[in-house]
């Protein structure tokens, strides 16, 4: 006889109580997307089919650059990557450039570039529009973006000076027509438009994909 539900909680932390190691070992074993803010696990709503269709098709592109010369990884969730002391976050997509020393580890301190995909839930798009902007800020991760599928809208940060603990600036808020284009990743240049087709599943993801190169 299985042992009540009750009985099986009791064998992790309370909420609050959780530490970074006890965090990372679940993570490690879970395969599921989990935060952690202070003690407290944080479980962001399972992404839904459009926000899928958007993350596989910013991968394709990502990786086409990459494979075009610029190199890096590109990687996404579940992938924690600590933001600052006692906070780690799983960007839906994280790229790192050649040469970083955690660049095998199995979270990243830190990132290059980071990509959300902001969902409809209203808990989640604060923490992807408010509370994420300063928390990778503050980490000094040097560009942030946000893809809005509710307002159609691709927002491109980039940090001010090279410092963890500045604040972001607005490279671009792309809209309908426009092409999001990256400051940090040479080539890394997408259509609007194209981007939420692929979401809507109008757009076939082989072969609409950019090459990534300008």
């Amino acid at each position: 006889m299985s042992e009540p539900t009750w009985e099986v909680a009791r064998l992790f932390p309370r909420q609050g109580h959780w530490t970074i190691e006890e965090y990372l070992s679940l993570e490690a074993t879970g395969g599921c997307l989990v935060e952690f803010v202070d003690g407290v696990l944080e479980f962001p709503k399972m992404p839904k089919r459009m926000h899928q269709r958007i993350v596989r098709y910013l991968m394709r592109v990502i990786e086409k650059v990459i494979g075009a010369g610029v190199g890096g990884e590109v990687l996404d969730a579940p992938f924690p990557v600590y933001v600052e002391p006692s906070r780690y976050r799983e960007p839906d997509i994280v790229y790192q450039r050649p040469g970083r020393p955690d660049a095998d580890a199995d979270y990243a301190d830190g990132a290059d570039l980071v990509i959300e995909v902001v969902s409809d839930d209203v808990g989640d798009r604060k923490r992807d529009l408010v509370t994420k902007r300063a928390e990778y800020a503050q980490a000094g991760i040097p560009e942030y973006w946000i893809v809005d599928p509710e307002t159609r809208t691709i927002h491109v940060l980039t940090l001010d000076g090279v410092e963890p603990g500045g604040a972001y600036r607005v490279h671009g808020d792309f809209k309908a027509g426009e092409t999001a284009s990256s400051v940090l990743l040479d080539g890394f240049a997408v259509s609007v438009d194209e981007v939420f087709k692929a979401g809507d599943g109008e757009a076939n993801m082989t072969e609409n994909a950019p090459s990534g190169r300008g």
